[in-house]
């Protein structure tokens, strides 16, 4: 395990924010590492702790010898958006992007993620409700209803994109670095902020359908995290 804000050039950097993830991450970062050290890519992975009380930091010892660098950075800012920030504007990757340390979206969507980074697209994002994705477990009804009204409000922004909330999302690493260096929101709607940043300068959000699968053991609340995300959306919405 190496912990440093200053990682060799690859061609893609994986990032996984993670608040108090020790049960979750390791069988997380196994399944990732066996995925990447079979593609042809040069990859690592970084696992960004973001202020938590339990072993999380730890948990990146245990891939000392992992055939792709596992590296773990910190961030004192609170919110899943600043620990994704920090990953990436510490990253000279050639792709950059973060996934969820649930695994809820299958890591083989990195094959064809991939394949649209290479030819060109800015920006390629696992959707839920592109054609041809599906629920393989759902959320519970009360995140379902939260979701609606979460999209309708993130629709005022990016009234094209199907999905905003899917976490898993890549980028052109030269890009989004200039991108992540004007966003500010750190709670949940930081996806949209970003989001949002790119289609403004033109450039083209790609969605790729997922079998997505609801895992227990989310960070987010919706009595503590619900008015605050709908109150960023709104302020993404009105800013220019």
């Amino acid at each position: 395990m190496t912990s440093s804000l200053i990682r060799p050039a690859v061609d893609l950097e994986l990032i996984f924010p993670a608040f108090n993830e020790e049960r979750r991450l390791p069988s997380t970062i196994e399944a990732t590492v066996d995925h990447l050290a079979e593609r042809s890519w040069a990859s690592a992975i970084v696992v960004v702790d973001n202020d938590s009380a339990d072993g999380t930091h730890d948990v990146v010892e245990r891939f000392a010898r992992s055939p792709v660098p596992v590296y773990a950075i910190g961030c004192s800012d609170h919110g899943k958006g600043a620990a994704v920030r920090r990953g990436i504007s510490t990253s000279s990757a050639r792709y950059v992007g973060f996934a969820d340390a649930d695994c809820a979206t299958p890591i083989e969507t990195l094959d064809p993620v991939m394949a649209l980074l290479a030819e060109g697209h800015a920006a390629v994002i696992a959707s839920r409700r592109a054609p041809g994705a599906s629920y393989e477990i759902e959320q519970s009804a009360l995140r379902r209803c939260g979701g609606w009204i979460f999209r309708r409000l993130a629709r005022m922004s990016l009234p094209d994109i199907a999905d905003t909330q899917c976490g898993f999302k890549f980028f052109s690493g030269p890009l989004i670095r200039e991108v992540v260096g004007g966003c500010h929101v750190d709670g949940f709607a930081f996806d949209v902020e970003i989001l949002t940043r790119l289609a403004r300068h033109g450039h083209r959000v790609t969605e790729v359908p997922v079998a997505w699968c609801d895992v227990p053991g989310s960070t987010f609340s919706a009595r503590r995290d619900g008015l605050r995300s709908m109150a960023d959306l709104i302020r993404i919405s009105i800013a220019r």
